[in-house]
């Protein structure tokens, strides 16, 4: 049986599923736990069975916030395995398929936090710089086989993430712009990444911020 954050994420992709193929697209929600290898490898080789996977996008990512003296190691591992060692579980079985089309995006949805550090957030901090550098060394690995990797580094975005983090006067302290971004333009960025208007942009980070850096 599903916990309890897991089966609502499962609620979430089943409603996108249903929102792409209402639009007249194809669509099908799987859920795993990026942390398990066994359990990744599972789904993705049947994911796989009718062809290889050509654009992944890497949104996977936890916090457990605390500072460094009274952090846990808990909290220390929690954060990093599901960024870092989801990326490897699910990046690394997609990448040779992906090598044998000689065409693919890989997008690793990072945060502005990978790129200034944050007080409270050195796992976090930690997980998305290290990130930052595995998408950079990705990058020219794959970059003769027509593969782009780039990262993107939100800054405030309106999600559930910042509810009881930032509230509106924060924001307007921290940010140029005076406002949260939106998860559309987040998601518009990295649909530009995956496309073939990107085909020249590869081992970049791109943030996203309202000027904040």
């Amino acid at each position: 049986m599903l916990s309890s954050p897991a089966a609502a994420a499962a609620s979430v992709l089943r409603s996108a599923s249903a929102e792409v193929i209402a639009a007249g697209g194809s669509a099908e929600a799987v859920a795993f736990d990026v942390t398990e290898r066994a359990a990744t490898a599972a789904a993705l080789e049947k994911l796989l069975e009718p062809g290889p996977i050509q654009i992944l996008v890497n949104n996977a990512g936890i916090h457990a916030d605390a500072v460094f003296p009274g952090m846990s190691a808990e909290q220390w591992h929690s954060v990093l395995d599901v960024s870092l060692n989801g990326f490897f579980n699910v990046t690394q079985p997609l990448t040779m398929p992906m090598i044998r089309t000689r065409w693919g995006r890989i997008v690793n949805i990072s945060s502005i936090a990978g790129i200034t550090g944050n007080r409270g957030q050195v796992n976090y901090s930690a997980a998305k710089g290290a990130l930052h550098a595995a998408s950079k060394s990705l990058a020219l690995e794959l970059a003769s086989r027509g593969i782009t990797v780039n990262a993107v580094a939100p800054g405030i975005i309106a999600t559930d993430m910042i509810d009881g983090t930032f509230d509106a006067e924060a924001i307007k302290n921290l940010v140029p712009m005076k406002r949260a971004g939106k998860p559309e333009e987040v998601a518009d960025l990295v649909a530009f990444l995956a496309s073939e208007k990107a085909a020249y942009i590869s081992g970049q980070v791109i943030s996203i911020n309202g000027a904040m850096i």
